[in-house]
């Protein structure tokens, strides 16, 4: 295909990523504003801007007049706080949208021309976004409403035209490092192939692990949270309203269930701690997805970081069968402690992705501080993940000719 076709095609995709996205937050806004709101039309799309903003990674800083802190009576100096913790599942729609748009770019033959277009359109849009919603009780810092939306679009299109890349050429820079890696003995020709799948395994399943943690959640404490939603005496629109910010803070509450299996915990507030072994909570916001956060806990709880373990040993067993596929009986120690290192270090360098963008503030006080530790997830996840891995790539395997 034509570069230039493969141009505006990518630069199509990222209207369209930019546009849904925008229309996904106005139009419960916009059938609220028409029928039951009593609000000015010149503020609906700002607050649209705003939340399409936040659910780009960017900062939105709120300050509140103070006849409404009088009329609430709250405290002056809690007029003003920044709301930072991004509703992911318009994050993940972004980055999963502009992947494909990367991966059918570099099918299509021009890989570098398709994301270097969708990124400049998808920064035009929210270049155009940040001019045209300027309003007096929320603003963002113009460079990151600029530069955050840009890097969640390209990011992932470079990544996913890389990987199309790496796995059908690109008769360039990626087919010379593939060439150089081909040239090495094939116990480690084989290795980043492999590193690959069993990261992209582990991963897969630590979202998988988070979300039945989440479920298991709502079957339990599901009570809890309908108490919180009705305690909030809020009208249909208002359940409506409440309800869809609920569903985009779903992927949230999955990063911050995989912290907890992991035994790094969260916090949710300063000086609170959430882990399988301890919770020392305090006063927590009523909002009714917080009522899934476990109240309880007990030492013998950490035996959920088998979970973590078990992922690691599924990615070993499905590694070390590819491993003896390509080299037979013969398996090498070394790359088999290579690749027990890099899958350890891939899961746990997308957990601490996962936990970085599940982190941030929501009000002020207390509630600058919400999420979990990149950090300490990262660590405990490789650490957990690495044990489960060797344990199954290192061990000594049974010969077909000793049975």
């Amino acid at each position: 295909m034509h570069r230039l076709t493969v141009a505006l095609l990518a630069a199509f995709d990222a209207i369209v990523a930019a546009a849904v996205g925008l229309v996904v937050v106005g139009a419960p806004l916009a059938l609220f504003w028409a029928t039951a709101a009593d609000a000015s039309w010149a503020g609906l799309w700002p607050l649209i801007a705003k939340i399409w903003q936040l659910g780009g990674l960017v900062p939105v800083t709120v300050t509140l007049p103070e006849s409404l802190l009088t009329a609430l009576g709250v405290a002056p100096d809690a007029g003003g706080f920044i709301i930072s913790l991004a509703p992911l599942a318009l994050t993940a729609f972004v980055a999963i949208f502009a992947a494909r748009s990367g991966v059918r770019a570099m099918r299509a033959g021009a890989g570098l021309a398709g994301v270097l277009s969708g990124a400049v359109v998808y920064t035009a849009v929210a270049v155009i976004v940040q001019l045209t919603s300027a309003a007096p009780l929320a603003h963002t810092i113009t460079w990151q409403a600029i530069l955050h939306p840009a890097l969640l679009y390209t990011v992932p299109a470079a990544l996913g035209a890389l990987v199309i890349a790496w796995r059908d050429g690109d008769r360039g820079l990626v087919d010379w490092v593939h060439d150089l890696v081909d040239e090495a003995p094939v116990q480690w020709s084989e290795l980043p192939a492999l590193a690959a799948r069993g990261i992209a395994i582990g991963c897969a399943s630590l979202v998988g692990a988070g979300a039945l943690a989440v479920l298991a959640s709502v079957v339990l404490r599901g009570g809890e949270m309908i108490s919180l939603f009705q305690s909030a005496r809020v009208d249909v629109w208002g359940a409506v309203l409440v309800s869809l910010a609920s569903l985009a803070y779903l992927p949230t509450l999955i990063a911050w269930a995989i912290a907890w299996l992991s035994g790094a915990g969260i916090t949710v507030g300063v000086g609170s701690t959430l882990t399988p072994a301890a919770v020392h909570l305090g006063v927590v916001p009523a909002l009714p997805p917080l009522g899934l956060l476990p109240t309880g806990a007990t030492p013998i709880m950490l035996v959920v970081v088998i979970v973590p373990v078990a992922i690691g040993a599924l990615a070993g067993w499905v590694l070390r069968s590819g491993f003896v596929a390509v080299l037979g009986d013969d398996e090498p120690f070394l790359p088999r402690v290579a690749l027990s290192v890099s899958v350890a270090a891939g899961v746990a360098a997308f957990a601490a992705i996962a936990s970085a963008l599940a982190r941030g503030g929501i009000g002020p006080g207390r509630l600058v501080e919400l999420g979990p530790h990149p950090g300490f997830v990262a660590l405990a996840v490789g650490v957990e993940v690495l044990v489960g891995a060797a344990i199954l790539l290192l061990s000594p395997r049974r010969r077909r000719d000793e049975f």
